[in-house]
């Protein structure tokens, strides 16, 4: 897994939230080519490069509903993803691990301790110039490794398996093109989370948020009573944000908040791009609220200016959809105690193509893959927690084709639905 893994991450898979392509990058087919050759050299049915850049495959099974695993190929755009140049630590000591590519980027155990926790692991890391892309290639290459596994010992009875790679998680179209009935799982997992036991069926809810401001240019040097200068007045909304609350940086937990994530332009025409996040809906709404309110007020102070503003939901939190059907994510739960690892429960503030998959009909709670501090050139992940991670795939699927556990699953659903 671990060989797998350190190939799937020198492969560039940056997404691109201003393409109108999908992909968004025409690169992130190369890791999905490789895939596709590798679940083929496994034996796999079905394996497919879909026209949207999904892979998918399929691999049969003994008994029990078909179980979809999921992971997504492509990496953020909040550091580069060029010319990934991956370190492995071997049996990790605890002392600071110095990022060789850019020696003012250290990892400490002090400052960690998730991290201070794996001492004797192997952690892989960046050079500290690119991310690793362990977001979501440690669920990649997790997924491999489980399905390799199966594949070379048809003794193990599972229940039937969907694999599905995604593109463009990173820029929230992931799932813009999925087929469900092509796909074809009852329900599935993402692998696309960090600590080791947390199983993850809650998540923000979220909008994007597009505020455009149009002003008026003339040269400067003859502009006094003329010019209404679009970057200021985008400066002054940000400004304007909420300082002690309803920021990443001062919220915690179930608490949401409204983050600008861009702003650019010319003195005729600035945009600010924002998101808004929040674990209860009506929460939401208000923070979409608030910003519209920010706007309308610039608008009123600069009535020569034209201030717009548009907002697309993103997602919604899965556990809106997840709580109608319990036993998916207790047998995640279970399938974790089974590979000795006590599972726990946190909400993500953030989302995964789970989310969306959860919204439009395909149940999908998010496993643990071992790795942390993604979208950073601090990223790193412990190889033995990946190989946790893939054996607790092992088991998951292992125990969806126990007909005492389907039938327990099932009362325990219809008791759900009822209530």
């Amino acid at each position: 897994m671990l060989d797998r893994f350190l190939r799937y991450v020198r492969i560039d898979t940056q997404s691109d939230q201003d393409s109108q392509m999908y992909p968004s990058t025409a690169k992130q087919r190369d890791l999905g080519e490789l895939l596709e050759r590798e679940l083929s050299e496994l034996g796999l049915d079905d394996v497919q490069l879909t026209e949207h850049g999904y892979v998918f495959a399929m691999v049969p099974g003994s008994a029990g509903p078909t179980v979809g695993l999921i992971a997504h190929m492509d990496t953020s755009e909040d550091e580069s993803g060029t010319n990934v140049r991956p370190q492995v630590v071997r049996h990790w000591d605890g002392t600071d691990i110095v990022l060789p590519g850019d020696p003012r980027k250290v990892l400490r155990a002090s400052e960690n301790p998730i991290l201070a926790a794996r001492v004797g692991h192997d952690i892989v890391t960046t050079d500290g110039t690119t991310l690793l892309g362990a977001d979501d290639k440690a669920g990649v290459a997790e997924i491999m490794g489980a399905v390799a596994y199966l594949a070379a010992h048809p003794e193990v009875e599972h229940a039937p398996i969907r694999i599905g790679f995604t593109v463009d998680e990173e820029v929230g179209r992931g799932v813009e093109h999925f087929d469900l009935d092509e796909f074809g799982a009852e329900f599935a997992y993402t692998l696309d989370g960090s600590e080791l036991g947390r199983i993850d069926d809650e998540t923000f809810s979220a909008s994007e948020v597009r505020i455009l401001i149009e002003g008026h240019s003339v040269h400067p040097g003859t502009s006094k009573g003329k010019m209404v200068n679009a970057i200021k007045l985008a400066s002054r909304l940000v400004d304007r944000l909420p300082k002690g609350e309803r920021s990443p940086e001062t919220t915690e937990g179930h608490e949401g908040f409204v983050h600008p994530t861009k702003i650019g332009g010319t003195t005729a025409e600035a945009e600010v791009r924002l998101i808004a996040r929040d674990f209860d809906a009506g929460k939401l709404a208000e923070h979409e609220e608030l910003l519209r309110r920010l706007a309308d007020e610039l608008a009123a102070e600069e009535p020569r200016a034209r201030v717009t503003v548009s907002i697309e939901q993103s997602y919604r939190n899965m556990k809106e959809f997840l709580d109608a059907d319990p036993g998916v994510t207790e047998a995640a739960d279970e399938a974790a105690r089974r590979s000795g690892i006590e599972p726990w429960r946190e909400p993500i503030r953030g989302g995964t193509d789970g989310a969306m998959l959860s919204e439009r009909g395909l149940l999908t709670p998010n496993i643990y893959t071992g790795a942390h501090q993604f979208h950073s050139v601090l990223e790193w992940a412990s190889v033995q927690d990946m190989a946790a991670s893939a054996a607790t795939i092992v088991e998951l699927v292992k125990l969806w084709a126990e007909p005492e556990w389907v039938s327990r699953s099932n009362t325990r659903d219809r008791t759900a639905a009822s209530r």
